[in-house]
């Protein structure tokens, strides 16, 4: 049986205690249901009306998380676009998710959801299909392992993502570093 869709006001609130969970959680992974209500701007009471424990809500936001990574590579994703201007709409738009959505997404890794593993499996076979394809148009050597290639490229997004700092990162340098360091290496 599928749940009802939520009203607009109940997806706001959802959508509220999500983000604030996010952000009280990448401040102290500790943080208690009460310091999430707090950070999200709703009482204790609406946050356990919608989630009945600490962990079912950490579970709904690394759920949430997951999905929007998804969206955020499935909107960048284009059969028609030249290779090299997907991969940099892919990265920027992913490296937005696993910044925005930093303790959710880290948490992804080891989730024991099957949801949340069919949507980051999704994930790798669409980086690997555009990473063949960037192979056939000749923007990687054809030579090149394409395991290995996404496994570096996923090394390079986690790596620059966990940096944290006060500044706002500097998406459009973050991607172009990314993807030059993936396409050319470090070599003089």
């Amino acid at each position: 049986m599928q749940a009802r869709p939520l009203r607009a006001d109940a997806e706001r609130t959802v959508r509220a205690i999500l983000v604030g969970a996010e952000r009280a959680l990448s401040a102290d992974p500790a943080a208690t249901l009460e310091q999430i209500a707090e950070t999200a701007g709703v009482a204790r009471t609406t946050v356990h009306r919608r989630f009945a424990s600490r962990a079912i809500l950490v579970d709904a936001l690394t759920a949430w998380a997951a999905e929007q990574f998804a969206e955020a590579v499935d909107s960048a994703v284009s059969d028609t676009a030249p290779p090299l201007i997907v991969l940099h709409r892919v990265t920027a738009n992913v490296l937005r998710v696993k910044i925005g959505w930093g303790y959710a997404m880290n948490r992804a890794a080891i989730s024991p959801d099957p949801e949340v593993a069919r949507v980051h499996a999704e994930v790798l076979a669409t980086c690997n299909r555009l990473l063949q394809r960037a192979q056939s148009e000749g923007v990687l050597r054809a030579d090149t392992d394409i395991e290995w290639a996404r496994r570096c490229y996923y090394a390079l997004i986690h790596e620059v993502t966990q940096g944290g700092g006060t500044t706002e990162p500097d998406i459009d340098l973050m991607t172009t570093r990314i993807i030059d360091t993936l396409l050319n290496g470090l070599g003089a």
